[in-house]
């Protein structure tokens, strides 16, 4: 028996009628995506992933509502202080062997496995060291998991977080699981039976079926997980149905030497056209927030597709959108957390970059530069709000950021990007800057000028996601963003310094949110074509608001020449932007009546009102600058006076020089290293 894998089927609670197919058995470490051979593999019921609903989770007891069996789930995260409606766990009451877990999957489901993890904790330590599992068909009769004759005791965790997978000898049939813990880790009068759990199980075909499932996609897309070299594979193959609209190009490497791959799409790829905006989506920043990165690669896919159909909303896109897809700015994280699975690589496994790096805090901290700034400088009117310097010490050789910081924020500043956003996982939420409070303090709303219109990009985003939207859905982990409408401040949220999305805006022309896909950090395979219908809207929408606002080209006035970084500014809100090489420019702003003026170094300003509709296309509002006159030069040079310079652009560009000539050094270093490593 112990030698083979026994899928058995039951008919009902009759064990005597059975089907057996014998494998070679598996081991319960290996990897859930090569456990069972691929005419046995079942995928999550769906615990993690909140597909399994609060309903179907009983206990025999449990400690109090926050450690209810609704919190038994895998991976959900407690919040800071034990004793509030959202614990770690569920916890029985009791400490004794009759206590259990159970799933109710309310449909006959082959069940192969468990998967065990402690509860969630900054104060407790409370695991199950080995449990039992019983099924059965209507609560009442129950049939244990056996292993020969003798009832089968698995093993479970000897730490809260590593996940432990437990295949059963035998896959039965049934509509209920328990999980029954045996022993688990007592000190004293401190231990008490707590779990998160998923089940793994395939359902079986009901003609009667009565409880609704979610229907298939219509798109025909390539629904799987993809490691690097499979990513590779899907994005040439994308270029290569669709040559005349993409374009595969390269922004750096990962500290292990992996590719950052970019899928441009545009009517006309590798080339900035003048007044086409920019737009960006970056996945992956945290390697084990899977879904971002396979997000994106079906919506490659569905922008060739329907392209190539001649959909006029797709056709209007590309037409009028140059489009930057990054699937995975954190290739090396991902891979460790590919190699252990869905199920198995639990809640921070690939988060980090190799070196240790959580790249979401590794930008420069311009928020403390700007508000440092404002309290010494007693004339507003000197005051900068836009395209803050670097600071020195982050550009040196010495610098601790990660090899991904540097080549996105070197991309930063080769592409005029108006508008992006980085799709993260672990959460149902869109956040929008500022991710850092001014005081340092934990969480405290910290809004930018632009407030009202990065909550409509929130609200863009979240509003036409199918389960955000959803009023009736229940938290992910520790916070109800329900109540919120599903956007908040990011500092509201907690203080993130370094964010993606603040460097973005204070930097660069670009407005940056960051979305929280899904509850689960990696959803099984089997769920990718549903989180596809959940987003694919959203995606669409959130591209389509780059073309709200005011755009246009600032120009010489007697030669018709663009005017490059010429100041953008907008009466009442205190954040400028620039103007891009060739002079034309992008201001997001949301509907209404605008005093508006462009500044240059050399030139007279100019001041025009701007009218930005409700519609989906921007406001066009050119200017035409004046050279300072000559004989206003003479009577200023006379009086010992200078002409004003742009020092501000100066030392943004002398500090970007520096960290890109750190960065070529520093890949230098690692490249020798690497050849003499393999000549070893």
């Amino acid at each position: 028996m112990a030698g083979f894998l026994l899928i058995t089927v039951f008919l009902g609670l009759n064990c005597g009628s059975f089907l057996v197919v014998s494998r070679p058995a598996v081991t319960p470490t290996v990897a859930l995506n090569s456990a069972l051979t691929s005419a046995e593999k079942c995928p999550p019921l769906g615990l993690e992933s909140l597909k399994v609903k609060d309903a179907q989770l009983r206990a025999s007891s449990y400690k109090r509502r926050g450690l209810g069996p609704h919190r038994g789930r895998l991976n959900i995260q407690s919040g800071i202080e034990d004793g509030d409606i959202y614990d770690g766990a569920w916890c029985a009451q009791h400490r004794d062997e009759r206590q259990w877990l159970e799933v109710d999957a309310r449909q006959l489901t082959r069940f192969t496995g468990v998967v065990l993890q402690g509860r969630n904790s900054i104060w407790s330590w409370d695991v199950v060291h080995t449990y039992k599992v019983q099924f059965s068909n209507d609560t009442l009769v129950w049939k244990p998991c056996l292993n020969g004759t003798e009832e089968a005791v698995f093993e479970g965790n000897q730490d809260a977080e590593t996940p432990v997978l437990a295949l059963f000898n035998t896959s039965t049939v049934a509509r209920y699981i328990r999980i029954n813990p045996q022993t688990w880790y007592q000190n004293g009068t401190k231990g008490d039976i707590c779990l998160r759990a998923e089940v793994l199980g395939c359902a079986l075909p009901d003609p009667n079926q009565i409880y609704p499932w979610q229907t298939e996609p219509t798109d025909k897309l390539d629904f799987r997980h993809h490691n690097y070299k499979e990513m590779r594979k899907l994005m040439k193959s994308v270029h290569e149905t669709c040559p005349d609209i993409t374009h595969i190009y390269t922004i750096g490497k990962s500290y292990t030497g992996l590719k950052l791959y970019v899928m441009e799409i545009s009517d006309n790829p590798g080339k900035h056209e003048l007044g086409e905006p920019e737009f960006r989506y970056v996945a992956g920043m945290h390697g084990n927030e899977v879904l971002g990165r396979e997000l994106l690669l079906s919506l490659m896919q569905y922008i060739c597709q329907e392209y190539k159909r001649g959909d006029q909303r797709i056709v209007r896109l590309v037409k009028e959108t140059r489009i930057h897809l990054l699937p995975s700015m954190n290739p090396d994280g991902y891979e460790m957390a590919f190699k252990k699975g869905s199920e198995l690589a639990g809640w921070a496994l690939g988060r980090y970059s190799y070196e240790g790096i959580d790249m979401n805090h590794n930008f420069a901290d311009l928020n403390s530069v700007m508000w440092t700034a404002i309290e010494l400088e007693t004339d507003r009117s000197k005051l900068i709000n836009h395209y803050f310097p670097i600071p020195e010490q982050y550009t040196t050789e010495e610098a601790f950021v990660a090899s991904e910081t540097r080549a996105v924020i070197s991309w930063m500043q080769n592409i005029p990007f108006v508008l992006g956003a980085n799709l993260h996982g672990g959460e149902l939420v869109v956040t929008y800057p500022y991710d850092m409070t001014r005081d340092w303090a934990p969480r405290e709303h910290t809004p930018t000028p632009d407030e009202s219109f990065f909550r409509w990009l929130a609200v863009v985003y979240a509003s036409t996601n199918q389960v955000m939207s959803n009023p009736d859905r229940r938290p992910c982990h520790n916070k109800d963003f329900l109540r919120y409408n599903n956007i908040i401040n990011g500092a509201d949220w907690h203080n993130v310094p370094g964010s993606m999305n603040d460097f973005s805006y204070l930097h660069t022309n670009c407005f940056e949110v960051t979305v929280e896909l899904s509850c689960d950090k990696y959803p099984h395979a089997s769920e990718l074509p549903i989180e596809w219908e959940n987003n694919r809207e959203s995606l669409l929408t959130y591209m389509e608001q780059v073309h709200r606002g005011i755009k246009g080209v600032v120009r010489d006035k007697d030669t018709g020449a663009g005017i490059a970084d010429a100041i953008i500014k907008v009466d009442d809100i205190d954040h400028h932007i620039r103007s891009v090489a060739d002079g034309d420019y992008w201001r997001l702003l949301n509907p209404g009546e605008y005093r508006v003026t462009a500044t240059a170094e050399g030139y007279l300003p100019s001041s025009r009102t701007c009218q930005v509709m409700y519609d989906h296309y921007p406001t066009i509002c050119d200017f035409r600058l004046t050279k300072v006159p000559k004989q206003r030069l003479k009577e200023l040079l006379a009086k010992g006076g200078k002409l004003p310079k742009d020092l501000q652009l100066r030392l943004r560009q002398l500090r970007m020089r520096k960290l890109r000539v750190a960065t070529k050094a520093i890949n230098q270093r690692r490249a020798a290293a690497a050849r003499r490593a393999k000549r070893v």
